[in-house]
């Protein structure tokens, strides 16, 4: 490097010093400018020939932490001293003896602990399940501002790891998720796990990550003018009312948005609650509550609540110290948005996490008011209920017992008694609407239509002028008023569509050689097991009795030793005929390969989450069973890259064999007639696949089916769901991915 450049790289390192000051959230003393500057010094020294992998000086490092320390974690100047100190004993001749020596034995005993967590995480062999890691860290410190450090340590790595391999920053990335993201969550950091959890997905699933990001610039501009509209609004109430406050919006984190596409099996557009309004309100002690819920009565003047999300967490603070109210609202267009209404107080508890609680315990020093906290931290730490990966499970409120209260899809509400359906919900609507009812979605999910609804749920109805009710409709509502409209259309239609039906039949048998008399009557009742032929008649005439089943009466009446030779022969000249359209597969269609020689090595298909050809995947040695293969999105993915890097290997696909793969897929939608007929002629018109099992059933208006499938690359796996998904009716095809 030439002067120049040190010059310029020596001024941006003394005022990066003079901004970690300038930003501490706590008040420091002249004594603790002193500690801070001592420590800047001896780290500055310490590093002084180290550069990191981007090329830039190593001290950029330990002062970026500090100042993560020192404004986001809000501790004071000894934790600021420690971050700066952090690398200086197990990267520097510097010893643990030195620092005590030149410092004092809390500071000492913080960089020890911070160095013995770095040891152990360098041992690639070291297996870290949480578990393991939470205690490895209770037994490391006694101070958990070691625990602070590290996830702040943790954080400026993440936000600087763009020249690192790939592989390396896949296993930092996955140990995140796995153990730090959780971690800063229970010791209430949450603008820090928030970021961390970004972070992890940025470098596991780039793909996505950058996909989301994209989906959020460009609807940016339209949730920009959405929000500014609900503050308008809300802002001339809260002025009248005298209330010092600020408001702002905030977008969902990326991670949240996709735990619930996952989660949910949804798109980015359909995640409604995609951000929130904060509503940060000044007040002292006294008032603080009384405010919170005027603020609630404000809201809720404009836009109706959904009962069921709303979130007191100011009468009952979370374990983790983070009090707020949250409110769920209709907004306009009929999308829910969430109001997030805290105290000035709140907003730095929910930022600082337990850091903020003595900043108002009579103005305790950071050392004075330390010692609550550690106890309440070390208390979630050690609390053998709960692990380091569980996030405290929010309760739910439901303010009304007795009537229930549903929005529509334009945000509109009615109001049912409670225990009624989704079907009731399109009565109530209008008995038209009802009539035609083909299916109903609850909160953008398909639902049958005897789903009982909760307060706050938003109905949409799916109506076709072809749909008519059945008799099973009766069991599937409350209300008295959907029942009579139900039980008027079925006695107006049945002995119509009984005429029509007798004359379907009586057409039908003709076909199958058969005459249509009383006797045959009689013995179609008995086949069907109905009471009256009526009831025969009837279920001709909707439908619900289809031509197999008349063809299965018909075999059974008639000689079915002919008629078995028959479909004996039929049988096999389709499988003759599918075996011609089958193309030649060459034997190195998609084989798989492990590491940058591309070797080809013995290995086993995880059952966890059932990898076939074309999905992108990773090898994993295990200790008894060889090279497992697993996908890159397998639920244990984030664990096996985060415990045992040093066992990961690259592994792709680069042609295939003609082995044939095993494939789960799960299909709902609305139940219409032929649907199955429709389902299994889509599946026999893809080449290469054969059904290994297939398992449907209707409820209520829903179908849902599991088929197993044999295929030979994801290609026609993809080509096969899109075909089902063009089916009338489908709502979803998900792959699943265990046995």
């Amino acid at each position: 490097m030439t002067e120049i450049d040190i010059e310029k790289e020596n001024k941006a390192i003394a005022q990066e010093y003079k901004e970690l000051l300038r930003i501490s959230y706590q008040t420091l003393t002249t004594e603790d400018k002193k500690l801070i500057r001592k420590a800047f010094d001896v780290a500055v020294e310490a590093h002084k020939d180290q550069r990191r992998k981007s090329g830039e000086a190593y001290i950029f490092h330990p002062i970026a932490v500090a100042k993560i320390v020192a404004s986001e974690i809000g501790l004071g100047a000894t934790s600021i001293a420690a971050a700066l100190l952090h690398d200086v004993v197990e990267d520097t001749p510097t010893t643990v003896k030195d620092i005590e020596r030149m410092f004092n034995p809390k500071v000492a005993q913080l960089v020890e602990g911070l160095t013995k967590i770095s040891i152990v995480q360098k041992d690639m062999n070291v297996s870290m399940q949480a578990e393991n890691f939470r205690k490895m860290l209770l037994t490391l410190y006694d101070d958990v501002r070691v625990i602070l450090i590290k996830i702040a340590d943790r954080l400026h790595n993440m936000q600087t790891m763009e020249s690192m391999d790939d592989h390396k920053q896949v296993k930092i990335a996955s140990e995140t998720l796995y153990i730090y993201a959780p971690l800063a969550h229970r010791l209430g950091l949450y603008n820090i796990k928030t970021k961390l959890e970004d972070l992890g997905l940025k470098y596991t699933e780039p793909a996505i990550y950058n996909d989301i990001v994209s989906k959020i610039k460009e609807t940016k501009e339209q949730q920009d003018a959405y929000i500014k509209d609900i503050s308008d609004v809300l802002k001339a109430s809260l002025d009248a009312e005298g209330i010092d406050y600020i408001i702002k919006g905030r977008p969902k984190s990326i991670y949240s948005i996709r735990r619930k596409m996952k989660a949910q099996n949804v798109t980015f557009d359909e995640v409604y609650d995609k951000f929130a309004l904060r509503i940060v309100y000044k007040s002292d002690a006294h008032d603080e509550k009384f405010i919170a819920w005027k603020i609630y009565s404000i809201v809720t003047d404009h836009y109706r609540p959904s009962p069921s999300r709303l979130r007191d967490w100011i009468s009952s603070p979370k374990s983790t110290g983070y009090e707020a109210l949250h409110i769920t609202v209709m907004g306009p267009k009929g999308r829910w948005v969430e109001v997030q209404v805290r105290s000035e107080r709140m907003d730095e508890i929910a930022e600082k996490g337990y850091a903020a609680h003595y900043k108002y315990k009579n103005g305790a020093t950071e050392e004075g008011g330390l010692d609550v906290w550690l106890n309440l931290l070390r208390e979630a730490l050690e609390n053998p209920e709960t692990n380091a990966i569980d996030f405290v499970e929010d309760f739910k409120m439901n303010l009304y017992s007795k009537e229930i209260y549903i929005f529509t899809p334009k945000g509109d509400i009615k109001s049912l008694p409670k225990g009624a359906t989704s079907l009731d919900f399109a009565f109530s609507i209008h008995s038209e609407i009802g009539i035609k009812t083909r299916g109903t979605r609850v909160n953008g999910k398909l639902v049958p239509l005897n789903y009982e609804l909760k307060s706050g749920d938003q109905v949409e109805i799916i109506t076709s002028p072809n749909q008519k009710p059945t008799a099973n409709w009766l069991d599937y509502v409350t209300t008295s008023r959907a029942k009579n409209k139900i039980r008027n259309v079925l006695n107006e239609n049945t002995k119509k569509i009984a005429e029509e039906g007798k004359e379907v039949l009586t057409r039908k048998l003709k076909h199958l050689k058969v005459t249509l008399n009383e006797g045959v009557t009689n013995e179609l009742v008995n086949f069907f097991h109905l009471k009256t032929s009526l009831d025969l008649f009837y279920r001709v005439g909707i439908g619900t009795i289809d031509n197999q089943q008349l063809k299965d009466f018909a075999a059974q009446k008639s000689n079915t030793l002919i008629n078995f030779f028959k479909s004996k022969i039929k049988r096999s000249g389709n499988t003759a005929d599918t075996d011609i359209h089958r193309p030649v597969l060459n034997n190195n269609y998609d084989m798989l390969v492990f590491g940058k020689e591309q070797d080809k090595l013995d290995y086993k298909l995880s059952t966890c989450c059932n990898p076939i050809p074309g999905d992108q995947v990773f090898g994993f040695v295990t200790i008894n069973e060889g090279i497992k293969v697993h996908k890159k999105d397998c639920p244990n993915a984030i664990s096996l890259q985060s415990n045992y890097a040093y066992r990961i290997m690259p592994a792709k696909w680069i042609d295939s064999s003609q082995q044939e793969f095993k494939a789960i897929l799960n299909i709902t939608g609305m139940d219409t007639i032929g649907l199955t007929n429709e389902l299994t002629k889509v599946i026999s018109n893809n080449m290469n696949v054969n059904i290994q099992s297939i398992s449907l059933s209707g409820d209520a208006g829903l179908f849902k089916g599991q088929l197993t499938v044999i295929v030979q690359n994801i290609t026609i796996l993809k080509k096969l769901i899109d075909n089902i998904k063009k089916i009338d009716g489908i709502d979803r095809v998900t792959r699943v991915y265990k046995n």
